[in-house]
């Protein structure tokens, strides 16, 4: 056997690539385990990935940045990270990396010196005091929030889930049946953890840490102190109250600080986290609305528009996934069209996404019309942006104005820039960014004044990731970042 023939070298190669990559994710766990620390590769997740998994996702990155990022690299940049003292942190390898092959002039002595200089702000990061939050509501966007903020507890130095709240009584059939839904989902999959019932105590043992459920028809009513909760965010996923005088029941409740509203709300801030959230201090506000999941979607990629570019007038379609607002089969429905089959049927409906972009973007206002088409699938949705510009552009103009925005800046968790050629709704679910940039499907006309932005969103992951942004924001557990 000729152990020097190119397809014996790249077996070698590839033994040592899996090595590192095996390295890399022991790396990763200590950081996070023993430091609460938490590193993402270019804002995607790799704790609890495979080998695979890291390896693809380095191979996205470097065809992101048009750079080789070696998972060598990624491990060497690890160790140091491993080796100084940080507070809790959640840092990019992936820039990192890209930032250490760009140093072409060799500013850094070595390794250590470099990770030092660039997360040197760190020193100045506050304390962090942790909060304890209640999910008021066990829908859709309350499980995957407690599939979340169970996954990244760590040590349990930012959120931490005391409570749920659920209307109806609590038996030991419903819980089993609560901890069911919670344990398996038939578009998220399973949990990548333990749910276990207690139905004496009336408490979800997840991942071996209690979270008790309460039973209550009046949020008002309940005393969240004699749980042991204090100081509470209250996370409402019921959509049952949608005003301030409403949301404000919660803060009647014992050991209740802060309310955050989980579709768009009246009288309040409404909320696109990376757009406005910084205009609301969470030292005065109590109550929050993180408006909806197109909001969310469209908002961050429009502001980059308006601020490159600046947006004369535009129309927002969104191709959006049924809900549990739609009727299984025909049936009589409070709108028109909603009560025809969901499985079945493309339905024209209203959203108010075109005027809620005003409200995190005054400068849009009165500029945006909208509308809404939804199609027979269960997750994963689609706006399409049809703008009037004030300035031309180009379509590798404008890929690259938001490929920028998408690796630096205040929007980089907000936006995933795409370069698939077959890019589909099922293959951006489980996504973690509110908007996934499809920029193979731009169209710029002629004269490039006008263009056509097809933007990707898991309504339902996507979504909740941006309430546990905002929720960090409001309870000022916000931990030093590097992007």
């Amino acid at each position: 056997m000729n152990h020097n023939s190119p397809y014996e070298k790249e077996l070698a190669f590839q033994a040592d690539r899996r090595k590192a990559t095996t390295e890399f994710i022991k790396i990763i766990s200590d950081l996070w385990y023993d430091k609460a620390i938490e590193v993402v590769l270019f804002r995607n997740q790799v704790i609890d990935k495979n080998v695979s998994d890291i390896i693809n996702l380095h191979e996205y990155a470097g065809q992101f940045v048009q750079k080789p990022i070696s998972i060598f690299d990624s491990v060497e940049l690890l160790r140091a990270i491993n080796d100084i003292a940080l507070p809790p942190s959640k840092l990019d390898i992936g820039k990192l990396t890209y930032e250490y092959h760009t140093d072409e002039e060799n500013t850094y002595h070595n390794v250590k010196a470099f990770v030092l200089d660039k997360l040197r702000d760190s020193d100045a990061s506050p304390p962090i005091e942790p909060k304890d939050v209640v999910l008021y509501g066990f829908g859709r966007i309350g499980r995957l929030l407690a599939r979340e903020l169970m996954a990244k507890t760590g040590k349990g130095n930012q959120l931490r889930l005391r409570a749920i709240v659920t209307r109806g009584k609590l038996d030991e059939e419903v819980l089993q049946k609560r901890a069911a839904l919670l344990r398996t989902d038939s578009v998220h999959g399973e949990f990548s953890g333990t749910v276990e019932v207690d139905s004496k105590n009336n408490l979800l043992l997840i991942n071996g840490t209690s979270v008790h459920m309460i039973a209550a028809n009046n949020p008002e009513d309940i005393d969240y102190s004699a749980y042991g909760i204090s100081d509470a965010l209250v996370i409402d996923n019921t959509g049952a109250f949608r005003d301030k005088i409403a949301l404000g029941r919660h803060l009647k409740a014992k050991g209740v600080d802060k309310v955050l509203l989980t579709a768009p709300g009246k009288d309040i801030p409404n909320i696109v986290h990376g757009v406005n959230h910084s205009e609301f201090n969470p030292d005065t506000v109590r109550i929050y609305s993180a408006a909806s999941c197109t909001t969310n979607a469209i908002t961050p990629l429009l502001k980059v528009v308006e601020d490159s570019l600046g947006i004369e007038k535009g129309h927002i379609e969104t191709i959006h996934a049924y809900t549990n607002d739609q009727n299984l089969v025909d049936n009589i429905h409070s709108k028109y069209r909603r009560g025809r089959a969901a499985a079945l049927n493309m339905v024209i409906t209203e959203t108010g996404a075109g005027k809620a972009v005003a409200k995190a973007l005054p400068a849009l206002s009165g500029k945006l019309t909208s509308n809404a088409i939804r199609v027979p699938v269960p997750n994963g949705s689609l706006a399409i942006l049809n703008l009037e510009l004030k300035t031309t552009t180009t379509p590798d103009g404008i890929n690259t104005i938001v490929k920028k925005y998408a690796l630096e800046g205040d929007l980089v968790e907000q936006i995933k820039y795409s370069l698939s050629n077959e890019l589909v709704s099922s293959d951006i679910v489980g996504t973690s960014a509110p908007a996934i940039y499809d920029s193979k499907a731009t169209i710029v006309s002629p004269d490039g004044k006008n263009i056509i932005l097809y933007v990707w969103y898991d309504n339902e992951f996507g979504y909740a990731h941006q309430v546990i942004r905002l929720s960090k924001y409001i309870a000022k557990v916000r931990r030093f970042t590097y992007y």
